[in-house]
């Protein structure tokens, strides 16, 4: 899979405004009403990841989740990535 250019990312960026591109990932900071629902979407997420075999770099505590997405192999942000974020913002807008 080849790596975007920063023009390509930022112009999918413009939809997903939780979403920032820097040192070559996309980065985002979910912020839920408790560690249940926190814990939840992860669960969610985790079955995603597996249906698109690619899979995030990730912290939770409590009620917060941190998601970091490159494409280790292409050195950068692919089209993997930008699937499986928007596939993430469909499951999270879900838990809200």
């Amino acid at each position: 899979m080849k790596k975007l250019s920063f023009d390509a990312i930022e112009k999918q960026l413009l939809g997903y405004p939780d979403w920032e591109y820097r040192d070559d990932c996309l980065t985002t900071l979910f912020e839920f009403e408790n560690f249940k629902d926190a814990f939840g979407a992860m669960t969610r997420i985790a079955f995603e990841c597996e249906a698109h075999n690619h899979h995030p770099d990730w912290s939770n505590s409590y009620n917060k989740l941190s998601i970091t997405l490159t494409t280790h192999d292409a050195g950068g942000v692919t089209q993997k990535d930008l699937d499986l974020m928007v596939a993430i913002e469909q499951i999270v807008e879900e838990e809200e």
